[in-house]
């Protein structure tokens, strides 16, 4: 089984360097496919002298948003299993397996990794909040039990990516996902991870804006085919 993994990065040049010595590490067939999306923090310049066969890199040549920057990882993916691996150290490529092992086993073809059922650092409260009422609006929409509908960790055969026309361009790629997935008929298989969230102060980007326009993006993929 081949595994890529799609790494969107902006702004990150404290830790892409971190990231991808952790996801390198991962003891499985893999191909690393980072976009950088448009960053102006110093990120681009590394990314521009590193040098690595494993590692393949694309550029936004402006800042589109996460959603366009995945979608574009999934334009060049070649591997059975597709895996979301954001850039700021928030979520363990350890913790692969746990993620890998459903599909391994001929459990799911579509894999959640749960931060409300794993150990970590606590969210911020409105974070939190606003996490669990997407994910409650989720399940009453879609008639399903997941618990994070939010998470970064989304594992895919590719298959599945492959037959989904995408359209997001910023964070409600994450809902457009679930939403396409589910009405497609696919069960999520949620598994419990670690999740060690950063601060705004340390470079988190998502704010209540999002929020809204995640629950817009819900509503709209409950109605519109």
């Amino acid at each position: 089984m081949k595994l890529s993994i799609i790494i969107p990065v902006y702004n990150e040049k404290g830790t892409f360097k971190k990231i991808i010595k952790k996801v390198k590490a991962v003891p499985y067939e893999k191909e690393i496919i980072v976009v950088d999306d448009g960053s102006h923090d110093g990120t681009r310049e590394i990314l521009k002298n590193f040098k690595d066969p494993e590692v393949q890199i694309y550029y936004h040549e402006k800042n589109y948003g996460k959603g366009r920057a995945i979608r574009t990882g999934f334009e060049h993916m070649t591997g059975d299993v597709v895996l979301i691996q954001d850039a700021d150290l928030e979520y363990d490529p350890q913790e692969y397996g746990v993620l890998l092992k459903p599909i391994q086993d001929g459990k799911a073809e579509v894999v959640y990794g749960s931060r409300f059922r794993g150990e970590g650092k606590a969210m911020l409260f409105w974070h939190a909040i606003g996490n669990k009422f997407l994910t409650f609006v989720t399940n009453i929409l879609y008639d399903t039990t997941i618990t994070d509908m939010e998470t970064c960790y989304k594992v895919f055969k590719t298959d599945i990516i492959k037959n989904l026309k995408l359209t997001a361009n910023r964070f409600n790629i994450e809902p457009e996902m679930t939403a396409k997935v589910l009405k497609k008929g696919y069960r999520i298989y949620e598994v419990p991870i670690s999740y060690t969230g950063r601060e705004y102060d340390e470079g988190k980007k998502i704010t209540w804006r999002d929020g809204f326009i995640a629950l817009w993006t819900l509503i709209k993929y409950r109605i519109v085919k």
